[in-house]
């Protein structure tokens, strides 16, 4: 039986480790920030798999769990100093990139890092990880009220950020 357990949450992570990554690096801009964040995340989840599997809520517990280590980080003093930076995608480019998506997705990660964290968090769960406002509320911890107010608030502000609306006049978005 504990085999069965622990081959569902290997088998659990294999497939979502990523995803979950992604989602904290969107949050907080930094891969080696969301790679420590994502693994903090698996930790506590795997504590709790047994109980979380039962309840067949895995998924969105997990997301819930990298989301609050994320912020959590977030929130601490020294997460002011920046490890990675700029230079973490400029090992990625190899002089290849015709349409300047290495650089869109610059632009588009630090118009994302300006805004406030839950804001961010607002944005990224809706239109990068596609979840409705109830899955957003709950892997928050607030209300759906909230999530709209705050990914209203999120996308003013990017609709004005310099740097997007230069993207947009670039691609032919405006």
């Amino acid at each position: 039986m504990k085999d069965e357990v622990e081959k569902d949450y290997v088998d659990f992570v294999t497939h979502q480790a990523n995803s979950l990554c992604r989602t904290a690096y969107l949050l907080c801009g930094d891969w080696r920030r969301a790679e420590d964040a994502t693994q903090e995340a698996l930790i506590r989840l795997y504590r709790v798999w047994g109980r979380i599997q039962r309840k067949g809520a895995v998924g969105a517990y997990a997301r819930k769990v990298v989301v609050s280590t994320t912020l959590d980080a977030l929130r601490r003093k020294s997460s002011q100093e920046l490890v990675g930076g700029e230079d973490y995608f400029a090992a990625e480019a190899d002089g290849s990139d015709p349409l300047g998506l290495l650089e869109n997705r610059l632009v588009i990660t630090q118009a994302l890092a300006e805004l406030p964290p839950r804001q961010r968090a607002c944005v990224v769960l809706r239109y990068f990880d596609e979840l409705s406002v109830e899955e957003t509320a709950a892997a928050l911890d607030c209300r759906p009220g909230t999530v709209k107010s705050q990914t209203m608030r999120a996308l003013e502000k990017l609709r004005t950020h310099p740097a997007l609306l230069e993207l947009s006049n670039f691609v032919g978005l405006s």
